[in-house]
């Protein structure tokens, strides 16, 4: 596996993988998909047979940044692709002085089993959950929003 910044030609790798995990992403995502690896920053993860995984981040203050999208074609999880990817976006956010990450995922209080996974991930790489919000804006009202944050560095 590799992890190298994003190129113009893996936005339609980046948007067939959001179209293969309906469980995770709406109808609306591929398109947000593709404003936002323009506007931020972004990486892929490769394999033999292309792009297996990409994450976006958008860099919030010259110390915080967000973890806007981050996935792994379904034939792909569970094999580490996920957090190779993620330990390498951390290790260069980490490199740019950045202090503090933040990422949303679906709240536990959803009640739904899909996001059991995408919890447990987050959390096992340093992730703590600090807040739920409902409706988060830009959200859909009953889709509570876990606010989960990590410290690459002290802040004090």
């Amino acid at each position: 596996m590799r992890v190298r910044p994003v190129a113009p030609d893996d936005l339609e790798a980046c948007q067939t993988i959001v179209r293969g995990l309906p469980d995770f992403f709406t109808d609306d995502v591929p398109d947000k998909i593709a404003t936002d690896l323009d506007a931020h920053h972004g990486w892929v993860i490769t394999k033999d047979d292309g792009v297996v995984g990409f994450a976006v981040v958008e860099y919030r203050s010259s110390r915080a940044a967000e973890i806007l999208w981050i996935a792994v074609r379904r034939d792909q999880r569970n094999q580490g692709a996920g957090a190779t990817l993620l330990e390498h976006v951390l290790d260069a956010l980490a490199a740019d002085d950045i202090a503090l990450i933040e990422a949303k995922t679906l709240d536990a209080s959803a009640d739904y089993e899909p996001y059991i996974a995408t919890r447990t991930f987050w959390e096992h790489h340093g992730f703590v959950h600090i807040d739920t919000i409902d409706p988060l804006p830009g959200w859909q009202p009953g889709n509570p929003a876990a606010i989960q944050v990590c410290a690459l560095t002290s802040t004090r």
